[in-house]
């Protein structure tokens, strides 16, 4: 490597140092600050021209809340119909009765596997959040778990959307590798899935039981608790009579008192509502799968499937049903629409900065420095995939650019490509770009802020669950890999 190559990786390792302190240091500087500042210096350091340096950080914050941010104001509107209506709180009631607690993260484990395979990580989390909230606080309630539920229930769910978003197609990623590589979709599908499952088990629930007796104090702002899952109210005891009726008093009264949750619309119409943009999006990635380019209807439902189309479908459904099931006024629903929105604003803010730092990297030829040294190795080629798409990702911010770029690294070396060995590398490669998911990531801020972390509490998280599913996947493509 030249010296040049070695100051860039000097630069990021003395980055994300600063970065790291700022936000944990008696200064307390809030994340986006902090984000925001190594951003500056950063492209300072690694002598991105000054003029080009502003136009990086808008232009970071601005693609990424562009991607992520619309999208999460939807998501946090259309959790906050659902709970308002009270169907959460009935989901996360069913589950809670009819299922013992040991099992519920193998079942929310399961719910977000399915919902992943249509959606990005951050639109299927924002989708489970209420789901994951009002279970996780029924639990608490009852003191059925050791440590925090939230971690219990959140492990499996980011195990199981961070796995579908990078290692199976038809999530764009996976689908440009594919395409590079020249590998057949049914064989990678068919690999991925065998990947995927074992995977998911392992960095899901099974280091959720782990993980969550180690993250006690782990709990969420109560007002995002309470947006997505309805205000807190006594846990039902176990065998309820009618002299255990509440009385007029405690935390049921004033929930009530500050407005009860209307509970006239059908559960199966809100969970519909979670569904129509799940639908949505998986006919778009049929579509785009079978469909040609030039066809009338496949057009369509790519446009109704984008993901702020389709969450924007969502949520009009939920409103419509809302409406009409629970009588409430359009001014209620209003005043209920734009609370929603105060607790996610942060979030929002924080999210844009990672973006930033995340386009800075890219911009000042980090992420490129990165990718010509490991290039250099001379490896195994899947483990030559994996790694490259790992350093890119965590470098520039972005599973997508890890997996593309990696892709256009790889391919000459792999021939025509085809066969089992290029579909083992589209699942090495995106198991790669999932590892190492840490600050200048969005889903990393999305996870901290939403579940109420500091910053080592979402390392164990986010980070660990994201570099286990990315370690498991790579195991899992060199094992199939001897029958290549």
């Amino acid at each position: 490597m030249t010296a040049h190559t070695w100051w860039l990786l000097l630069i990021l390792t003395v980055a994300i140092a600063a970065l790291i302190y700022l936000i944990n240091s008696r200064l307390r500087v809030h994340p986006f600050v902090a984000l925001i500042l190594v951003s500056v210096g950063t492209g300072i350091a690694a002598g991105e021209p000054l003029a080009k340096l502003a136009g990086s950080i808008e232009e970071g914050a601005g693609g990424t809340l562009g991607d992520v941010g619309v999208t999460l104001a939807l998501g946090a509107m259309l959790g906050r119909l659902l709970s308002d209506s009270g169907a959460t709180d009935a989901i996360a009631r069913s589950l809670v009765d009819r299922a013992e607690p040991r099992r519920l993260p193998w079942l929310v484990g399961a719910a977000a596997f399915v919902i992943g395979v249509p959606m990005f990580f951050e639109v299927g989390l924002i989708v489970l959040l209420p789901l994951i909230f009002s279970v996780a606080r029924r639990l608490e309630g009852q003191g059925a778990t050791k440590g925090s539920p939230y971690v219990l229930l959140g492990v499996p769910a980011i195990a199981s959307l961070s796995t579908l978003h990078g290692m199976l197609p038809p999530h764009p990623g996976p689908l440009t590798a594919m395409t590079g590589l020249h590998a057949d979709l049914g064989l990678t599908l068919g690999v991925g899935i065998v990947c995927a499952v074992p995977t998911v088990i392992l960095a899901g629930p099974v280091y959720a039981r782990w993980i969550a007796p180690r993250l006690m104090d782990v709990r969420p702002d109560a007002e995002l608790v309470a947006q997505f899952a309805g205000a807190e109210r006594e846990p039902a005891p176990a065998a309820p009579s009618a002299s255990s009726a509440p009385a007029a008093s405690g935390p049921g009264a004033r929930a009530g008192a500050a407005g009860p949750r209307r509970t006239g619309v059908p559960t199966g119409l809100a969970v519909v509502a979670v569904l129509v943009p799940v639908i949505l999006m998986l006919l778009r990635t049929l579509a785009e799968t079978v469909m040609d380019e030039s066809s009338g209807l496949g057009a369509a439902l790519v446009f109704a499937g984008e993901p702020l189309v389709a969450m924007l479908a969502g949520f009009l459904f939920a409103l419509g049903v809302t409406i009409a099931g629970s009588g409430r006024s359009g001014e209620e629903t209003r005043a209920s629409l734009t609370d929603s929105l105060k607790s996610i604003a942060a979030i929002l803010l924080i999210i844009g900065g990672g973006g930033a730092f995340k386009q800075v990297l890219q911009d000042s030829g980090i992420g490129d420095a990165i990718a010509s040294a490991a290039e250099g190795a001379h490896i195994n080629l899947i483990l030559l995939g994996w790694l490259i798409a790992l350093l890119l990702s965590l470098t520039t911010g972005s599973a997508t650019v890890g997996i593309v770029s990696a892709t256009g690294i790889v391919a000459p070396l792999i021939g025509d490509g085809g066969g089992l060995e290029a579909s083992l590398l589209v699942v090495a490669i995106g198991a790669g770009s999932i590892g190492l998911n840490y600050v200048n990531h969005a889903g990393f801020w999305l996870v901290k802020e939403s579940f109420g972390m500091d910053l080592s509490q979402a390392t164990k998280t986010q980070t660990a669950v994201q570099t286990l599913v990315s370690v498991f996947g790579l195991a899992m493509a060199l094992l199939l890999s001897v029958f290549a």
